[in-house]
């Protein structure tokens, strides 16, 4: 169920741009009956990640904010802590009633033999300090970060679960969510926890190089769960600029890529928006979240929202459509084989 026009609960008087507020789709969050807007605010921009100015970052939080987006996901991983430092000065005088925010456990530290916790003692003390650097009591969900990672799913159902399931019996957060880029590890998880996940946020899995998404949304919906679907850019993949070096894609994938970014350039038109406009077509999922650093990149998803795209923009997209992205791609495993064979070399 989706409405537009109507004011959510999340809406402050004083605070919010009423039209703009009124302008926003807003969607429920599975079975937590939150009221998400369609466009969702991701924090991973908000460090030195993908190159990133202090100043700006605040006044796109806040713009972003006041034009009706009310869902904020960010995590430890995202520099380090430095993304939720970042949005504990920027909501620190914003009302706390006017947005949900996410956080995770689970992914944290750059170097290999650190990146992964999934222990009940460090599910507890990371989302303590993710409340202190944040600035807040509560986060309305906690999620664990990018499961395929854990040795095995019984660390996560017997140790990282019931801890957060815990501290939500304490008040420290609401709902509990779960992250991943394999969908058949995501859903093992969640088949093996029933009823104990409240949402689940798949990244990259539908964007105009991968569908995969679509194979899994029903069984998504019949767990009631708030869907997020994350990074219609693909991680900047899908931009004119183009991904950053650490990208998991194949340099085959990115060339391919680069390709379409050259046609966007030519004709004067963003491949983002184009890459944000298509997603934003699926049906059946809660939010579409993406990175924003930039009040620029903010106002070109708004656009993507609000006006669609312009028949120029329509005609790339058509042309990438047939000459370009012509079959579907991913990088699953990748990073998991990256990540185990350095792992044995500690």
């Amino acid at each position: 169920m989706s409405t537009t026009g109507k004011l959510p609960a999340t809406y402050v008087k004083g605070f919010h741009d009423e039209a703009q507020v009124r302008r926003m789709e807003y969607r429920i969050f599975g079975k937590t009956g939150l009221e998400v807007s369609k466009i969702s605010f991701g924090g991973g921009a908000l460090c030195a990640n993908y190159g990133f100015d202090f100043e700006e970052g605040i006044k796109t939080v806040h713009q972003a904010l006041k034009s009706g987006i009310n869902y904020i996901d960010t995590a430890p991983w995202y520099g380090q802590g430095r993304s939720e430092e970042v949005l504990g000065h920027a909501l620190k005088d914003v009302p706390r009633e006017s947005y949900y925010i996410a956080t995770k456990v689970a992914r944290y530290e750059l170097d290999y033999e650190h990146m992964f916790d999934f222990s009940a003692k460090k599910t507890r003390e990371s989302v303590e300090k993710s409340l202190k650097l944040l600035g807040l009591d509560y986060v309305d969900v906690i999620q664990i970060h990018d499961i395929e990672f854990a040795k095995d799913l019984d660390i996560v159902l017997n140790e990282t679960l019931p801890t957060l399931e815990q501290l939500v019996k304490e008040g420290k957060a609401k709902y509990i969510g779960v992250t991943g880029y394999p969908l058949s590890v995501l859903k093992e998880c969640i088949t093996r926890a029933e009823g104990r996940f409240d949402a689940v946020l798949c990244y990259a899995r539908y964007t105009l190089t991968d569908d995969t998404l679509l194979e899994y949304l029903d069984y998504f919906k019949s767990q009631e769960l708030g869907i997020v679907c994350a990074a219609a850019h693909a991680l900047r993949l899908l931009t004119n600029a183009g991904p950053p070096a650490w990208h998991p894609a194949s340099d085959e994938q990115k060339q391919l890529v680069r390709k379409a970014a050259n046609v966007c350039r030519d004709r004067e038109v963003e491949l983002g928006k184009l890459a944000m406009h298509f997603a934003m077509q699926l049906d059946g999922v809660s939010t579409f979240l993406t990175g924003m650093q930039t009040r620029e990149w903010l106002e070109l998803n708004l656009d993507a929202f609000h006006n669609g795209l312009s028949g120029k923009e329509q005609e790339v997209l058509q042309y990438l459509r047939e000459n370009i992205f012509t079959k579907p791609f991913n990088w699953e495993g990748n990073e998991l084989k990256r990540y185990w064979a350095a792992l044995k070399r500690t």
